[in-house]
Parts: C-alpha cells; structure tokens; sequence
C-alpha cells in the first residue's frame, strides 16, 4: 500500500498507536479475501437502554418511567415501533430503518455478569469476558482473534482516546486517535523516520502509524469543526468514518472496537429531548455513516452496540436515572438476521425488578458475542467457552444470529 506524506496532524494521530504497534513485528496490512468483519461499539457510561428501546405496552412502563416515559407510537415525538409492545427512541431513525429491512436485532435486560454499579468494573467484566472485575488481564476480542488464522498485520483496530481492555492481550492490534494533536514540523517527521530506520520494531511501528492515519486524515479533518457542532456530538462520526476507511482498506484488519463516551445520564436526562436524546441522535448518525462508508465491505460487517450496563427503571430527584442492571444492545450489519428482539423479557412489574430498582438482567452479553464469533469468524463453540469466555460459567452462544 502506498501513501501521501502525511501530515503534521496525522503523525501525532498514528503515533497513538504506537506502542501497540511496536508488538506487530511486520505490520503493512496483509491481503485477504471474503474477510468478515466485527466492529464492537462500546457506550461507555451506561446507556439508558429503556430510554433507548421503550418497552411502551408494558402495564409498569409509564408509572414507573414517569416524566422520563415516551408517547405512545403515532403520537407527537412517540416511540418507533418495532417488536410488539416495543418502540426505539424517536431519535433513532436510521436504526428503525434498518429494523424495516431485518437488519436490526436487539437484546433487551442484557448486562455482562457483574451485579455492582462501578463504571470502571462493569467496563473491565464487559470487555475481559469473565464473570469478576480484573479477573482477566487480556480482553475476549484479543483472544478470539488469537484464533484466527495468522497474518503478519494487526488483526484488529481500536479507534479512540485509550486502550480498550477488550483488545489487550497476546495477539497484535494497532489503534487510531482523533486528529486533534497540535501540529508536528514535517522536519519532525523526517528526524523520526532516520532516528528509526535502523530499528527492528520502531522502523515498521512508526510506518504503521502513519499509513493508518493517512487512510482517515483526509476524511477525518474535512470539516472537523462543523461535524463536532451540536456540543461536540459529531465527534461520533469522526470515529466511525476513521473505522470504515482502515477495515475497508485492502487487507484490512478483521475487527475494530470504538468507544464512545458520555452516557452517565445523572441529571436532566429528557425524554424526546434533550441530553440523552441528543446522545442517541448523534450515536445513530454514527451508525449510518459507518454503513455508508464501508460501502460493499458493509455486506460482511457486524456491528455490535453494548454498554457496561443499564440504568434506574424510575428517575431520580434531579431528572436522570442512577447506575442500574439490565440494559440494550443492538445487533446491526449486512449479515445480520434481524427484525427480532432476542433473548428473554423480564417485564417492569415490581416484583420482576432487580433490587426493586432495576430492570433484571435475565440475558447474558457474552451469548451474544460468543454467537457473533461463532457465525461471522466461524469459531467453535468449545475454543469459545475453553479459550475465550472462560471465566466462571459462560453461556452457549445465540443463535441464528447470521443470515
């Protein structure tokens, strides 16, 4: 693959991704066909899954949501109805579309095994695929891709500010970080690339972080400022137009993982509107923009959309909702068999709550991965219970899942 000289900005980008880079050994992309690809999507902060998928027709869904309940389907700024009795947020139009077309599928009152409401547990259960916080020092998407056959590239790319845990481990990745660096002298670049040139691992790591920032510079910095309006809400798709020009390129890599901040919904969460519903808007431009953008490659793409867990059925005194339990996921992509609502459904009567507070988690997130990685990468149900979600007593992966 050849590339431009990059620039000042998109140096210091790939240089993000440097350290992960320097474990590749040979990193230019190696070529491979039919490849399926897996973009885990990573809403970290909880999402609100009620507030996102709305179950409208349950009897304790508006007493208890109360001033955080949606109107009714057909009514002004009402739910999109999709399963019976289920409606998605009015924010999230290109997901309802989708939904029309059977390329939607949704797991409600999911949650990873972990039963506490520490942000930072929940995300490290979520990603290290085990049933405790840190149990695991490496993440399940880095063990399955060890399982994969071998390739002198990285097999995978995390897109955004840090090291996701799920891709920590043993088997090579690289990473990108947002165009947002002060600019580097070009005279910076060319001591950097003769400093190296002699080194066996920083020689290829620092070609990789250029090659990777020069397949989204151009895309990523058109226009920064305005995609970023709406108080900086655009920044979603920045991450996602970065994901589809690396998994999109030839050879590309088999998996990336985004992560998105901002979903500790507190206060003043809103209904129809406001801040949740500006979150949910702009996730779900995100969502569409990485449709576009991967163009033919979207056909072999699933996307998964998963939160380190749910939130408080009831709002709290300041208009949001506290760290909760069962929350969604969603299920997208061109080779996704949607138009279902997975698993089972717990209801919102009081007595079917968690601790009386929260929507129970009957469904197990890492069936859905493990289904995902026995479908789309065609991983065997053992190695995934042996070698990837071997912590504690994990679940047979979901089927059907794949058209």
């Amino acid at each position: 693959m050849t590339f431009s000289n990059p620039s000042r900005r998109a140096l210091m980008s790939g240089l993000g991704g440097l350290a992960l880079a320097t474990s590749a050994g040979q990193l230019a992309f190696a070529r491979s066909t039919g490849q399926k690809k897996i973009v885990l999507v990573i809403l970290r902060g909880a999402m609100d899954g009620l507030a996102a998928v709305a179950p409208y027709a349950d009897p304790h869904y508006r007493p208890a949501r109360g001033r955080l309940a949606l109107s009714l389907p057909g009514e002004v700024e009402g739910v999109l109805p999709i399963a019976e009795g289920f409606g998605l947020h009015p924010r999230l139009e290109f997901l309802h579309a989708e939904w029309r077309a059977a390329k939607l599928a949704i797991l409600h009152a999911a949650c990873s095994p972990y039963r506490g409401r520490s942000h930072f547990d929940g995300q490290d259960v979520l990603e290290n695929g085990g049933d405790t916080a840190f149990g695991l020092r490496d993440g399940w998407m880095n063990r399955a891709l060890g399982l994969l056959p071998a390739t002198a590239s990285p097999k995978a790319v995390a897109i955004g500010l840090a090291s996701p845990t799920v891709l920590r481990g043993s088997t090579p990745y690289t990473s990108w970080t947002p165009p947002t660096q002060p600019d580097v002298p070009d005279s910076t670049i060319a001591r950097l690339t003769d400093l190296y040139a002699g080194d066996i691992l920083l020689s290829p790591a620092l070609a990789m972080a250029l090659e990777t920032s020069a397949l989204v510079e151009t895309q990523a910095t058109e226009g920064l400022e305005r995609r970023r309006g709406a108080g900086g809400l655009g920044g979603y798709r920045t991450l996602t137009q970065a994901a589809a020009r690396i998994l999109s390129a030839p050879g590309g890599p088999a998996a990336a993982v985004i992560s998105l901040d901002g979903w500790d919904t507190h206060a003043n969460q809103g209904a129809a509107s406001g801040s949740l519903a500006l979150r949910l808007q702009s996730l779900d431009a995100a969502l569409a923009s990485l449709k576009q953008d991967l163009g033919s490659t979207w056909h072999d793409t699933v996307v998964i959309v998963a939160t380190e867990f749910g939130r408080t059925v009831s709002a709290n005194g300041t208009g949001g909702t506290d760290h909760g339990a069962g929350g969604a996921a969603f299920l997208l992509g061109g080779s996704v068999r949607g138009g279902r609502m997975l698993g089972d459904w717990p209801g919102l009567a009081p007595a079917a709550l968690l601790d009386g507070r929260d929507l129970s988690p009957v469904n197990d997130l890492r069936a859905l991965f493990a289904g995902v990685l026995n479908q789309q990468w065609g991983l065997e149900a053992a190695d995934l219970r042996s070698k990837v979600f071997s912590g504690g007593s994990p679940p047979s992966p979901l089927s059907g899942l794949i058209a």
